[in-house]
Parts: C-alpha cells; structure tokens; sequence
C-alpha cells in the first residue's frame, strides 16, 4: 500500500471512530507507530487531523452550534480555569465586550464584585446575572434572539456595537483552528463577531481545547486578529507549537478538578431565565 492510500485509509478509520490511538492504527494498519506518526504529522499539517494525547482525532466541520444546556454541562472546569484567567485582565472603569458562551457566562459570575466596570453583552444569561449587580453598568445588544444560544444576534447587534468604544471583548466560539480561523456555523452570529474585531481597543479569545480544530461555514476572521487566545492545558503540544510559530499570542492555563463547592454562588445556567 503506497502512502497515499494508507493515509486515506487512517481518514476513513477516523471516519468511523473519531477518535483513535496509535497503537490501534498500527494494528489496523499492518505498519509500525513511527509509521502512523509520520502519516499522522502529514494529515495534520493539511488540516485533516488533530494529535491528541496518544492519539489523533478527525476534524470535522461544525454545521450547528449545541445548545445553551448542553454546553453548560460540558467541560466545566476547563471553561472556569479560563474565566479565572480573563477575569485577572479586566481592570477598573473599562468598558467591555461579553459575548455570548457559557465560559463568559463564567467569566460574568467572577466580575460581580467590580464597581467600575461598563458591561455590554448579547447574551441574556449574562443579562440576567448582571441585572443582580446595579454597581456595574450594564448594556445588552438587541436583535434577532437565538433560541439555542439565549442571545440576539444579527445585523441589529452589530449596529448597536458600531456605536461603542470597546477597551476589551471577550469573545466566545465553538470553533478555532489554525488555517480556518475563528469560524461560525451562523452567519447571524458572524456580523457580530466582525464588528466587535472593530469595535474593540483589545480583543482575547475565550475558548477550550477541545474546540480547536473545528471549524464551521463562515470564517469570522484569522487567529492573528486576537490580542490574545486564552485556553487550557490540555490543547495538544504539536498545536500549541503551530500557534507559537504564527506568532499567535496564547495562555494554555491548568485545569483543576472542580470542587463540590464550586459554583455554589450562582445560579446554574440553564435555570437563570426562569426564575
């Protein structure tokens, strides 16, 4: 088998079982682990593939965003470990940009104790958080709402951002990958996403590793827009290496199992709207 059909053959392996060892691969594939990590580095420098731990795992695109529920349920204390990150960058008296996204929902429960602080937002979790806290000035986006994300979105948005100095946006994604960029399966959500990269003085990424990779139908803007990706450790060292290459300024911070406890002082997201 030459390499090419070998390597087709690792995709359509991947196809089935998403993701895969090593050693399986070399088992499925009659060929040695050096073999496959070779076949594995080439797959990823096209952009088909992404190293795990021990393994690699396909790169799919994302045709729809999951639901405000099922997000929040997913990958919590990694999304908390960043938040805690972006919380120690905002600073009294700025005015910033929270995007709509469970990890700025996050973020928004640790900003609470700020008194100078100008928050604007399209996401009506946040909203709803931040309506508990009269000391912060709070502005929230109108437009078309999405249902699936408790957020409004579309052209309406991005009219409302024109109109604001931004000294900081957060923004969130389901979706970051090198070549691809910061991409959206929306294309409601990719007007906002473009007027804040105008909008805004600084402009960080909140995202977690096991979004990288993915990438939807429209692309929001290269990775070297950011100021600065703020993701967890777990983000694989051959990716962490490609960013550094690109000059792509990036914080992988270490994840702790989450407390008991943790939490405790907000409301769980999906219950916020209906108290």
């Amino acid at each position: 088998m030459i390499p090419s059909q070998r390597r087709q053959q690792l995709l359509d392996l991947l196809d089935t079982h998403s993701v895969l060892g090593i050693a399986e691969l070399a088992t499925h594939l009659a060929v040695s682990h050096m073999t496959v990590r070779r076949d594995i580095q080439r797959l990823e420098q096209a952009g088909q593939v992404l190293s795990v731990s021990g393994g690699v795992r396909r790169i799919a695109p994302l045709h729809r965003e999951p639901a405000w529920p099922l997000k929040a349920a997913t990958n919590i204390a990694a999304k908390r470990a960043i938040a805690r990150h972006a919380a120690s960058l905002v600073k009294p008296g700025q005015t910033i940009y929270l995007d709509a996204g469970t990890t700025l929902y996050e973020l928004a429960a640790l900003l609470t104790g700020h008194h100078e602080l100008c928050v604007i937002t399209n996401s009506f979790q946040v909203s709803a958080l931040l309506a508990d806290y009269p000391q912060i000035e709070l502005h929230h986006a109108g437009g078309r709402v999405d249902p699936d994300n408790h957020a409004t979105v579309g052209p309406a948005v991005a009219a409302y951002l024109s109109g604001v100095n931004l000294d900081l946006a957060f923004f969130s994604s389901s979706s970051w990958h090198l070549e691809r960029g910061l991409t959206t399966p929306d294309e409601a959500k990719l007007v906002v996403k473009q007027q804040l990269l105008h909008s805004a003085a600084r402009r960080v990424l909140l995202a977690d590793s096991a979004k990288y990779g993915r990438f939807g139908r429209f692309r929001a803007c290269s990775l070297e827009a950011f100021d600065l990706i703020v993701t967890d450790d777990a983000l694989p060292s051959p990716a962490r290496q490609a960013l550094a290459e690109r000059g792509i300024a990036l914080s992988c911070v270490p994840v702790t199992a989450p407390a008991a406890a943790e939490g405790a002082g907000h409301s769980h997201p999906d219950l916020l709207l209906n108290r």
